[in-house]
């Protein structure tokens, strides 16, 4: 397909840089999930403590958190093929390699460190700064159909890799995945992707240069700052910024919490492995809805307002799972996986749309990735505090409760970022 074809297609071009990007992150978060499966797997066979254990996914979060921001200026100033299509040679690299694990130094080389710094090629990091370019009246309705592959990959294959782990043992499981992965994106983004529309000639969302506005628009209230040429310099002499930063840590930490420790916690509540791996896929699925709902929510009624919401929903997922804790009834599990997955699909549009509102520019690539960086560390922190106290006190209940409290906390920090005093969507008065 060549430029001038992309081009007579009967829809914006930026539409196939969504779609290509819930691919990507699809199997970004398909892999942070399904983490939980090989987990409960390897615990079983190798009998490591769960910390120990559990401190792999936050290596890999530790990685994500230093190169998120590298792979973003990589893109600013490269370009996404460049970066995109080697990561995912090294991500399936590394997922073949896990399956010659003998001991826990190999689980961390392989998964936590090979497999993380491929990953982070295909994570939110890249495809933000892709979808800031592509769109701005309908960014929160685009980066929540693209973020929506998060659900996506978890609904998936979190259940894919149960029954493969079920059919052939995990060691065959991880190269199905590689396999998967490499034969599905590497193509994909190899002949599809695209960095701004300027390479087409089109403009973003699709619009004409001259062209009147139609139904809504963005309205800048704060000229003086959407005028900045923002740089890391001076983001972060900025209260904003470290409110996003804030924000966006506190959210991140109980999703990150639960979804790791999830599985091996309804396990040890008497459901049997594989219904345990479908709760979680659950999440996914719910998730992917909501992200795109959550994105169209806040292009009308703001992105604090939004969050907020999204974040009780998040602390009442953290409650079900309290509740279980203390009752024994399994059937909050339902309840917990449908919470969690509409309190988690509030995060990922609102990271990007907040971050864009407030800072897009040419080096939004590289700011986006500080952020993103912050937000690996708020899931590594997240997936190890989870198995400490649970090593310290025998029982998820503390950690549940924090997690409650982390995420109304972050509902009342985002509104200190104020993207509503920056940029905010308006409707457009009718000629009539």
């Amino acid at each position: 397909m060549t430029e001038k074809r992309f081009l007579s297609l009967p829809f914006f071009y930026g539409w196939v840089i969504v779609v290509l990007g819930l691919l990507g992150m699809a199997a970004w978060t398909g892999i942070r999930t399904t983490f939980a499966v090989f987990y409960a797997s390897l615990l079983d066979e190798f009998g490591w403590s769960r910390a120990g254990a559990a401190g792999v996914q936050s290596v890999s979060y530790v990685i994500y958190l230093i190169l998120a921001p590298l792979t973003g200026g990589l893109i600013d100033r490269f370009g996404p093929r460049r970066v995109i299509l080697p990561g995912i040679v090294i991500m399936c690299g590394g997922l073949a390699l896990c399956s010659y694990i003998s001991n826990l130094f190999q689980f961390y080389l392989f998964f936590g460190g090979i497999v993380a710094i491929g990953v982070t090629s295909v994570s939110i990091a890249a495809y933000s700064p892709i979808l800031a370019q592509w769109f701005e009246k309908k960014r929160g309705v685009a980066v929540g159909i693209s973020v929506s592959g998060m659900g996506l990959g978890t609904f998936l294959l979190v259940p894919l890799t149960q029954y493969f782990i079920a059919l052939w043992g995990w060691r065959t499981a991880f190269v199905a995945l590689a396999g998967l992965f490499l034969v599905v994106l590497f193509p994909s983004m190899l002949i599809f992707l695209r960095h701004k529309p300027a390479e087409l000639g089109l403009s973003p969302d699709g619009s004409v240069v001259g062209e009147l506005p139609k139904r809504r628009t963005v309205e800048v209230v704060d000229h003086v700052w959407a005028g900045t040429d923002w740089t890391v310099k001076r983001i972060f002499r900025t209260g904003r910024y470290w409110a996003l930063l804030t924000f966006a840590f506190l959210s991140i930490t109980p999703v990150y919490l639960m979804v790791t420790h999830s599985v091996r916690f309804l396990v040890d509540k008497g459901i049997e492995r594989m219904a345990a791996a479908f709760f979680l896929a659950m999440v996914g699925i719910v998730s992917l809805i909501s992200r795109i709902f959550w994105g169209w929510l806040s292009d009308r009624i703001g992105r604090e307002p939004t969050f907020t919401l999204g974040a009780i929903v998040l602390s009442m997922a953290a409650w079900s799972l309290i509740f279980m804790n203390v009752t024994g009834i399994r059937n909050l599990a339902y309840l917990f996986s449908l919470l969690l997955g509409v309190g988690w699909g509030c995060t990922a549009p609102m990271f990007i749309s907040v971050a864009a509102d407030l800072f897009q520019g040419k080096r939004f690539g590289l700011i986006y990735g500080i952020l993103e960086g912050v937000i690996g560390a708020g899931c590594a922190f997240g997936a190890w505090f989870g198995g400490f106290i649970y090593d310290k006190t025998q029982s998820y209940q503390l950690a549940f409760l924090l997690c409650a409290v982390f995420a109304l906390a972050s509902s009342g920090v985002v509104w200190l970022s104020a993207p509503r005093k920056v940029r905010r969507m308006v409707k457009v008065a009718s000629d009539g």
